[in-house]
């Protein structure tokens, strides 16, 4: 079977997303960059069902190169970001407080220091049908300097240059949303925080790069 390390390490990333509540049923995705290949998750299966077998591998076309089930609905969405950057690892999730921030806004404001994680203020993708090419370049555009955003009326995307690291961004992602809408309820000003002290604690943050993502793959 091949790749079959990032196959599995798939399958670890959608236990990871259920078994913090980050995801409903079979919802949400994952996937990795291998060169031109795109290891993803496949659709409609279980996450306690799923084996490192039933892991997808597609060509950047989408070519399928060894799939024995149908990937994900949401692999134009993979494919798109992955021409579009250079992230190497992409996790998709419906969890409720970032789900419930697109429905209420275009952008979540730097309320927080950790938006300095994503790049700045969290965008929020306009509304397409889930799978489709409109939903892949709405989202892609919000992606654009960013290591997340929101899709309106749907859930949240992250990215990384490795699998791990998108993982790693989803908590903190879902807690942003979690305080700015806790915030929001009040029915009080949210502060929020100027470009120079975002700037002073993205070089503070591990792991943070303040560069924006390559967008062009030219």
């Amino acid at each position: 079977m091949m790749l079959e390390a990032e196959r599995q390490s798939v399958v670890d990333a959608c236990h990871v997303m259920q078994n913090k509540g980050l995801v409903v049923g079979t919802a949400g995705n994952v996937s990795i960059r291998v060169d031109d290949l795109v290891v993803i998750s496949p659709s409609a299966v279980p996450y306690e069902e799923l084996t490192a077998a039933d892991v997808c591998v597609h060509r950047l076309d989408g070519t399928p190169v060894e799939a024995r089930l149908k990937p994900s609905s949401e692999l134009p969405l993979h494919l798109s970001v992955y021409q579009a950057t250079d992230a190497g690892g992409i996790t998709h999730n419906h969890a409720p407080a970032s789900t419930a921030m697109g429905l209420v806004c275009d952008e979540v404001p730097c309320s927080h220091y950790y938006s300095a994680m994503f790049g700045g203020p969290i965008r929020v993708a306009p509304y397409a049908e889930f799978g489709t090419d409109d939903l892949a370049r709405n989202v892609t555009e919000a992606l654009a300097g960013r290591k997340g955003a929101l899709m309106s009326n749907h859930g949240a995307i992250t990215t990384g240059p490795t699998l791990a690291k998108a993982l790693d961004l989803l908590p903190y992602l879902e807690y942003i949303c979690e305080v700015q809408l806790r915030a929001m309820s009040t029915g009080r000003p949210v502060k929020t925080l100027s470009a120079e002290q975002m700037a002073d604690a993205g070089i503070g943050i591990s792991g943070y790069t303040p560069a924006a993502l390559n967008t062009d793959k030219s």
